[in-house]
């Protein structure tokens, strides 16, 4: 990793760990946000489960939901195309919402 994207990364670690109570953004202290992107990545690559864009509602996405946000909870809008959810792989272009179906790449 670059300074640059450590730099980036430390400052999105910041806005997450100094959110408020009644943010989006839960409370996450660095180690919590690392460990959930290990557990998510661990996840992903058992082939068990599958990363589904568009379907979360705001605040209920997993980490890294794109532009604008920093790691889990922090989508803005329901069904944000750029913000997954972990689901069981296979499953994801069934799940319908209101915005259409899941997708297993980020969507505009």
């Amino acid at each position: 990793m670059t300074r640059t994207q450590l730099a980036a990364a430390a400052a999105a670690l910041s806005m997450v760990a100094g959110a408020t109570a009644g943010s989006a953004a839960p409370m996450m202290s660095k180690e919590q946000m690392m460990k959930k992107q290990q557990m998510t990545a661990a996840s992903v690559q058992s082939g068990k489960m599958e990363q589904c864009y568009g379907i979360a509602l705001a605040g209920h996405n997993d980490c890294k939901a794109g532009p604008g946000t920093t790691c889990a909870g922090t989508s803005k809008v329901n069904y944000q195309g750029n913000a997954f959810k972990l689901v069981k792989a296979g499953t994801c272009t069934k799940i319908k919402t209101p915005k259409g179906h899941g997708s297993l790449t980020p969507t505009a």
